[in-house]
């Protein structure tokens, strides 16, 4: 669920940094490091700087995530949320493409054990550590990239085909890490990464359609009587409303098909999980909350709402939290 927690929150620090070598254009923040050598340690230390750079609505690899654990999910966050950033952030508009090609060439030089960008070096450790595959990181940059060329779905199976490269590899991933490679648990974990993808769609309705992308599928749109200017003209109608109820019906099917993995897995994993799987139905409480009018005010996950989640997380499994260290738990 890793990029399912990428888009929550989009306010990133404005540091620049030095190019990790000479280009023809500025450096692009984030892809181009101070100069290395990068140990180990430090490159795991540079993953933590970005996570703490980016807010999320998602908690991204809290205290509840064993320590010899969490380097290893911050690794792979920073990965993701920074292909994430390239195909989405506007500070990268017309270097899109160039981004995720060096991206994609880095990820091929850290399967072949010749990393050199601090992302990288960690993500090569966390790969060998914890014998993760290279295919669904590979998943991961097709999706941002088909995010670059593909802005309408006929189908809500062409949808899912999006997110079976945008979230499934996430969800899987964050399994494996943990140890759990049972199939049957990644049928669960399938079902609440699309879910969570899903959300986002409907939570950020207003924000995509004002890029020029329309996650709704279209035979969707045709059913309830709604086209695509509708959408555009960022207000609520009666079909609009009716159409989002749809949708977001739909995706509380998908959670409820991804619950049982909540009990399937170990302690430590399971929290973490109950809390992602607690933030993305929030999300869509305060949807349905609203009257479907996601372009009024776009839904979002406020503190007094991490702490109720924490509250339910804590009475889900008879855990007792410290609810007072939650900034800790939850930045």
């Amino acid at each position: 669920m890793i990029r399912q927690i990428l888009r929550g929150g989009r306010e990133v620090d404005e540091t620049g940094a030095p190019p990790l070598a000479s280009v023809s254009r500025p450096p692009i923040r984030w892809l181009d490091p101070p100069p290395g050598p990068w140990s180990v340690e430090r490159a795991y230390a540079y993953c933590e700087e970005f996570a703490r750079a980016h807010t999320e609505s998602y908690p991204v690899a809290s205290r509840f995530v064993p320590p010899e654990l969490r380097q290893h999910v911050v690794a792979l966050y920073a990965f993701a949320r920074s292909a994430d950033d390239f195909a989405d952030e506007p500070e990268y508009e017309g270097r899109r493409a160039e981004a995720l090609d060096r991206w994609e060439e880095a990820l091929d030089r850290c399967a072949h054990g010749e990393a050199d960008h601090p992302v990288f070096v960690a993500l090569a450790d966390t790969i060998e550590k914890r014998d993760l595959s290279i295919p669904p990181l590979n998943d991961m940059l097709t999706a941002f990239r088909m995010d670059l060329e593909v802005r309408r779905y006929a189908t809500f199976q062409a949808l899912r085909g999006y997110t079976v490269r945008s979230a499934d590899p996430v969800g899987r991933l964050l399994l494996a890490l943990f140890g759990y490679r049972d199939p049957a648990l990644v049928r669960y974990a399938d079902e609440m990464s699309t879910a969570l993808q899903l959300t986002n769609f409907w939570q950020d309705v207003a924000a995509d359609a004002a890029r020029d992308h329309i996650y709704i599928p279209a035979e969707d749109l045709h059913h309830f009587g709604v086209s695509e200017p509708d959408v555009k003209a960022l207000k609520l109608t009666p079909a609009l409303r009716d159409l989002l109820r749809f949708e977001v019906t739909r995706t509380r099917a998908l959670y409820e098909r991804g619950r049982p993995l909540l009990e399937k897995v170990g302690k430590d994993l399971r929290m973490e999980l109950t809390l992602i799987w607690l933030v993305g139905t929030t999300i869509l409480d305060k949807i349905e909350a609203a009257g479907y009018d996601v372009f009024a005010h776009r839904p979002s996950i406020r503190r007094r709402d991490q702490a109720v989640i924490m509250a339910r997380a804590a009475k889900e499994w008879a855990t007792h939290l410290d609810l007072g260290a939650l900034r800790a738990l939850w930045p």
